[in-house]
C-alpha cells in the first residue's frame, strides 16, 4: 500500500490518500488506512465503524465490477463532524442501488453505503470515476 498526504482541496479540508491492489485481499489494508487516519482525527467510534464498512463495500465494488488494477483510497473531513470517504477506479459505468433477492449472496454493498451515510454518489473523470460517501459524527459528540 502505498500512502500520500493529499493536497488540501478547494475548500481547504485536510485528507490522504492510499493506493491498493483492486483484488479482495486490499480490502483489509483499505480498512486498516482508514482506521489509522480517524484514529489521527480523534473520531467518534461510530464513524469509524461506519468508515471501515463504506470502504469495505466500496473497494468490493471496485474489485467486482471493473477491471482497475490499482485503486486509490481517499479520505477528506470537510468539517469536525464529518469525513468524505471514496475509491477511485478505471471505469465508467455508474454504480446503481439494487434491490437484492432475499436468499441472493450479494447486490446490498450501495445500500449499506446509503444507510450509513448521509450523502453519496459518484464523480465521472476522463479517467474513470471516484465512487465516495459522507459519514458524520451523531449531533452533540463531534470533536
Amino acid at each position: 500500500m502505498t500512502m500520500t498526504v493529499a493536497q488540501p482541496n478547494a475548500i481547504d479540508s485536510p485528507g490522504y490518500a492510499a493506493e491498493v491492489p483492486c483484488v479482495r485481499e486490499s480490502v483489509s489494508l483499505a480498512r486498516a488506512f482508514i482506521s489509522q487516519v480517524l484514529a489521527v482525527w480523534g473520531m467518534d467510534d461510530d464513524v469509524t465503524g461506519w468508515g471501515k464498512i463504506i470502504v469495505t463495500e466500496l473497494l468490493a465494488n471496485a474489485v467486482e465490477h471493473t477491471e482497475t488494477p490499482v485503486s486509490r483510497i481517499h479520505i477528506e473531513r470537510p468539517s469536525n463532524g464529518a469525513v468524505r470517504i471514496g475509491v477511485s477506479d478505471r471505469s465508467h459505468d455508474a454504480p446503481h442501488l439494487k434491490t437484492a433477492d432475499l436468499n441472493a449472496e450479494s447486490g446490498r454493498g450501495l445500500s449499506l453505503v446509503a444507510a450509513m451515510s448521509s450523502q453519496w454518489g459518484y464523480d465521472m473523470h476522463s479517467w474513470g470515476k471516484d465512487t465516495w460517501a459522507v459519514v458524520e459524527t451523531p449531533v452533540g459528540r463531534e470533536r
